[in-house]
């Protein structure tokens, strides 16, 4: 690295998908440049941003306004915004945000290495209709655990749900071929990953663009054989459509997790014809029941909106009674924003911000009663987990994960005699499960010659 190396600053915001954007980003720095930690000394400052609800975009903004001044009050050259939010509100930006250098959308984050080197820019904006995506070819740095990363394995959606922004921030969907993605998953490993995360905006629909056959099922078992990959996890699968070659392929591949995330927003046929989600609450109960049919063990993450356009206390019941009835792993539940640009903003009925907050608590406060019995079930019993390193709330103690919790989104077991051995993060170990609690569990290390098998 030359002595005389820019130092870049980099903030990613949102979703594991932006992350990957932001990696691959990373990848076309040179010797030219080095990343710093310390934004106050850095001569490039780029935010990547989400603007997925309303509050992802505010804090969007806060933080480029954050970065701005931390421009002014340094030596920093350039600032270079990205991202969804570029994507959503295009060239007004120019004139809204004046210290920033340069914006790029979501289809153009291939631009950013020429924009970084730019000495005499003629164009500050970079937007257009989302065609992009990165494939095998493109160097892509590592920002997260050594051990674990996020495989984005197709970009945009083809979808119109009445509430979603997504279509018109990341445009139709685009898959990338199976061999691309073998090719970027040996990558990844042979740099020390032993878990993927299969990550798009709608991965059921992988590869029906393609038109080669290719789907989810074969991408899977395309990925299994690569040596030293341990764990692959699929998320953000939509409901309608799930190949059976999918559902075959986890309860069949040992290395496949028996684990799916599948949104399902509500259960209420009202509310899911408003939402314009195509599938009624008996058509999402066959889909969950197809997927148990074939894989038994499987942990079913879903997401839900409370308080959308209309939704009533019939409504509200419908779906506590789903989720009653369901007893999903896993639950997240968002309240419902009006959203400029889609269908939903500018429907009647508009739920009040209060009910919408009671609502989430009552729903949330139901799961998590669902949570704890599901996580009792699991006292006393060994299971495998892989070690994600120190916990960010106990110094002395080392968390880790079973197949079935998800990076970031879903609990974590703490390692409770994890000071006095000899791991560290992107081991496996054997845990005994000691203790349980909403969300987490304990548990201690057990010899591996002891586990029965």
């Amino acid at each position: 690295m030359p002595n005389n190396a820019q130092k870049v600053h980099f903030v990613s915001l949102g979703c594991p998908k932006n992350r990957v954007d932001s990696e691959v980003m990373l990848g076309q720095l040179d010797n030219d440049y080095v990343l710093t930690d310390d934004a106050n000394g850095a001569d490039v400052i780029v935010v990547n941003t989400c603007s997925f609800i309303q509050s992802a975009t505010e804090e969007s903004v806060e933080t480029i306004l954050e970065m701005a001044q931390k421009k002014a009050n340094a030596n920093c050259q350039k600032l270079i915004v990205t991202g969804c939010m570029v994507q959503r509100y295009g060239q007004s930006l120019e004139g809204e945000l004046p210290e920033v250098d340069f914006f790029l959308g979501t289809g153009e984050y291939h631009r950013f290495g020429d924009v970084l080197r730019s000495k005499a820019p003629t164009q500050r904006s970079f937007i257009d209709t989302p065609m992009y995506i990165h494939d095998e070819f493109a160097k892509r740095v590592p920002s997260w655990k050594s051990h674990s990363a996020y495989l984005k394995i197709s970009e945009g959606c083809n979808h119109r749900c009445a509430f979603c922004i997504i279509p018109t921030l990341r445009g139709k969907l685009r898959s990338r071929t199976i061999p691309s993605l073998v090719t970027e998953a040996e990558q990844l490993v042979s740099q020390g990953v032993k878990e993927l995360n299969l990550v798009s905006q709608d991965s059921t629909a992988y590869g029906r663009d393609l038109k080669n056959g290719s789907d989810l099922g074969a991408l899977l078992r395309a990925l299994t054989p690569i040596d030293g990959l341990e764990w692959v996890r699929l998320h953000y699968a939509y409901p309608i459509g799930l190949p059976e070659s999918l559902l075959r392929a986890i309860a069949e591949e040992e290395k496949v997790c028996s684990y799916i995330d599948i949104p399902l927003q509500h259960a209420s046929g009202n509310m899911l014809r408003r939402m314009r989600r195509g599938v009624t609450r008996a058509g999402q109960e066959r889909i969950l029941e197809r997927i148990h049919s074939f894989i038994p063990d499987v942990a079913i993450r879903s997401t839900f909106i409370v308080g959308f356009p209309g939704e009533t206390e019939e409504d509200f019941d419908v779906l506590k009674d789903f989720i009653q009835d369901q007893r999903f792993d896993r639950v997240g539940v968002f309240t419902y924003f009006q959203e400029d640009g889609t269908e939903a903003a500018t429907m009647d009925q508009q739920v009040d911000d209060d009910i919408k907050q009671q609502r989430q608590a009552e729903l949330m406060g139901l799961q998590a009663e669902i949570s704890k019995e599901k996580n009792e079930a699991f006292i006393g019993k060994t299971v495998p987990l892989l070690v994600d390193g120190v916990s960010d709330d106990h110094e002395w103690v080392q968390v880790g994960r079973m197949a079935t919790q998800a990076p970031e989104v879903d609990g974590q077991v703490y390692i409770e005699n994890s000071d006095i051995t000899n791991i560290s993060a992107g081991d496996f170990v054997q845990v005994k499960i000691t203790q349980a609690q909403e969300y987490d569990l304990a548990g201690v290390i057990v010899p591996e010659d002891t586990v029965e098998t």
